[in-house]
């Protein structure tokens, strides 16, 4: 549940450390975690990189975590793509910009985070069929080239090909997905 770490680490004594490794749809500080260290062996340094997050921004737990992680390293420009039914009200006040439009959102970005569908979360409302949403906000590889020419690909899995990301791009030589 949400806010479950917070509370736990309130109620053990001093000395005790508590490692927040996800809570609810709060935060995934480990997979942030490991999400920075991938980008730090691919890219170097933070400071002039651009970052897209784009899928099931208001289901997921690590874009928080994301974005907060990437804000703390010095990433100024750190974007947010996805239907407005798949994004959290306010998000910009995390200091992101949102983007409802895929091609204008990876327009020139170093880093491509993609995010899973959390279709169990979903009451069928917040969608289009799939074909439209991969239509939409797939990636593709025709999207990646919109991107840097060295941007890399990533996705925390499992992927939804097809529906989040095409074959070609998560198998492609961009993808540090399997990293």
């Amino acid at each position: 549940a949400s806010g479950t770490a917070h509370l736990i680490a309130a109620h053990v004594p001093k000395g005790v450390s508590i490692i927040n490794a996800g809570d609810g749809r709060h935060a995934h500080p480990t997979q942030a975690m490991l999400d920075m260290f991938t980008i730090r062996q691919a890219k170097g340094s933070f400071k002039e990189l651009s970052g897209a997050i784009t899928g099931d921004i208001l289901h997921s737990r690590g874009a928080r975590s994301q974005i907060h992680a990437l804000r703390q390293l010095g990433v100024k420009d750190i974007r947010i793509i996805g239907p407005a039914t798949l994004l959290p009200t306010e998000i910009e006040r995390l200091g992101v910009t949102t983007y409802f439009d895929m091609d204008k959102g990876v327009e020139d970005v170093d880093v491509i985070m993609m995010l899973r569908l959390q279709l169990e979360r979903m009451d069928g409302q917040l969608l289009p069929g799939p074909e439209e949403y991969f239509r939409y906000f797939g990636l593709t590889e025709k999207r990646v080239k919109r991107a840097k020419p060295d941007a890399i690909v990533m996705h925390p899995g499992p992927i939804n090909r097809g529906l989040e990301i095409a074959s070609s791009v998560a198998d492609g030589s961009q993808s540090l997905i399997l990293s």
